[in-house]
């Protein structure tokens, strides 16, 4: 071979040296492999095997086909190999299947060339000629290849057949193997490199929703709560990426960008962790570690046994019954209830040494007297401030560029489009589209779980009611609400995850905050 046509081929190598680095693909970077390498040393055929399994279970997978003169191309961009190949187990009953040519330098961890296969010795070659006479194809010159990580683990096989020159097939030079050998190793590095990678995003994924699934299995009120939000919250990015929707035409994703968004969506709610579950577990407004309202009926029952109470039962009763509802929490407490509640703390019964004491103590009061929902304002402080927990803890975490807006991503879904929301009181132009999402699929999911048991699963056309007065009260964002509606995101997401009473008729010329573009 001539110094010229080398230094070209050497030159070749270092191009796909470079480009098997930069390659993000995987099916793309094993075509890479293979291509490259039969280009380099001439070859018409080949193979690229992947090794699978652990210890005497570890076996060598088709991974790529490649023929010219049959027109081959099975694996990758290629036909599917489905079942065409069987994989080559490197040991069979406990000892090494080495007789096959691909596993023996697995086995060995060495490079083999054979000049002739139909008269090598030390290989079964049946299977190879049973192709050739199925197809009418002939193999001749064969060069297989380990491919070795950075641990010294063979990770998958090259294989080379007929090399062909000037259309004749000739055996593999030694400048072909060397060169093949070169291309093997930075395959090796490629492959190997791409597999941390996904090992490691596997390892993150898997920490994320382990924590999301704590917090969910910590709290049965909101179970299933930090699952939904991210299949609700990329429903909706999927919906309004590329779509050029009025207000939102600016928003698209690639791979990468819906992953970030995806793993925010993740985290979104990873501060309930430190978050009290006395706090997040509370469905009435009575609860503390257990519902008081149990102790409240004793007293009422010592009160109901007094004489002068005798022909009071009714009453008696009837306010009973009264604390029992205001206790279960509800969209609204109005003055008069509130007052009530106070007329009925006034009261007094007797202890079992005699003495007089309130009826309903100042925190009962207190808790009972909650205008909305079971929190009081020091609880639901403690609630809120779950947000500043999940963003100081995702600003802790060394994201790589690529996840960079995980937190601010995550900590916005509680702002409110005016200002008004927390923890930082963003406005709508302070926050990103992904953020805004959140919002919305937040608020959703929340409404329509069918876990709390201080409510029922709303229907959708509650739901939605429900949202679209938010969004007239600046707390959703206008724009992505229509799209919500429009696309029918809520009713894609109804038929997947809510209950089939749930799914009712909704009627968007009555809906608020909505106007069909």
């Amino acid at each position: 071979m001539s110094t010229e046509r080398l230094v070209e081929r050497i030159r070749y190598l270092n191009h796909i040296g470079i480009a098997l680095t930069a390659e993000r693909d995987p099916l793309r970077l094993l075509e890479m492999i293979l291509s490259s390498a039969r280009k380099l040393t001439g070859a018409d055929a080949g193979s690229l095997y992947l090794m699978k399994g652990e210890d005497n279970e570890r076996a060598l997978h088709f991974a790529l086909v490649q023929n010219d003169k049959l027109k081959i191309h099975y694996g990758g961009s290629g036909e599917p190999l489905s079942d065409k190949f069987a994989p080559l187990p490197l040991f069979k009953n406990g000892k090494p299947n080495d007789s096959m040519i691909v596993v023996s330098a697995a086995l060995d961890e060495k490079t083999i060339v054979i000049d002739d296969a139909y008269h090598a010795e030390g290989f079964d070659f049946s299977g190879t000629r049973a192709f050739d006479e199925k197809t009418g194809y002939h193999t001749e010159s064969v060069l297989v290849i380990p491919l070795r990580n950075h641990e010294n683990e063979v990770i998958a096989a090259l294989q080379l057949i007929n090399k062909l020159e000037n259309g004749a097939t000739t055996a593999f030079y030694d400048d072909d193997i060397e060169l093949a050998e070169s291309l093997a190793s930075q395959a090796a590095i490629a492959l190997t490199n791409q597999r941390l990678i996904r090992e490691l995003e596997t390892l993150f994924e898997s920490f994320t929703q382990l924590i999301a699934e704590a917090i969910d299995a910590k709290s049965p009120q909101t179970g299933a709560h930090c699952r939904r939000v991210p299949e609700l919250t990329l429903m909706i990015a999927d919906a309004a990426s590329g779509s050029q929707y009025p207000g939102i035409e600016s928003f698209s994703m690639d791979e990468r960008e819906r992953y970030e968004l995806k793993t925010a969506a993740w985290m979104h709610d990873c501060g309930k962790i430190v978050t009290p579950p006395h706090v997040v577990e509370k469905s009435r407004k009575l609860e503390t570690i257990y519902d008081r309202i149990g102790t409240i009926e004793a007293r009422f029952a010592a009160l109901a046994a007094q004489p002068e109470w005798a022909n009071r039962r009714e009453e008696l009763a009837d306010d009973l019954e009264f604390l029992r509802v205001v206790n279960a929490g509800g969209e609204f407490m109005s003055d008069e209830d509130v007052a009530r509640v106070q007329s009925i703390a006034t009261r007094t019964y007797p202890t079992l040494e005699g003495e007089q004491q309130p009826l309903l103590t100042a925190q009962e009061v207190e808790f009972l007297s909650i205008r909305r929902g079971t929190l009081t304002a020091e609880e639901r402080k403690i609630m809120e401030d779950h947000m500043v927990h999940t963003i100081n803890m995702l600003e802790k975490l060394p994201f790589p560029k690529h996840l960079r807006r995980v937190p601010e991503f995550a900590g916005g879904h509680h702002e409110r489009m005016d200002g008004n929301g927390y923890p930082r009181g963003l406005t709508k132009e302070q926050m990103s589209i992904p953020a805004r999402i959140m919002g919305i699929a937040d608020v959703f999911e929340a409404l329509t779980a069918p876990e709390r048991s201080y409510k029922k699963p709303m229907p959708l056309s509650q739901s939605l009611t429900i949202m679209g007065r938010m969004v007239e009260n600046n707390h959703l964002d206008a724009d992505l609400f229509r799209l919500f509606v429009d696309k029918q995101v809520y009713l894609n997401y109804a038929q997947e995850f809510l209950q089939p009473e749930q799914i009712d008729t909704v009627d968007l010329t009555q809906l608020p905050g909505y106007s069909a573009r």
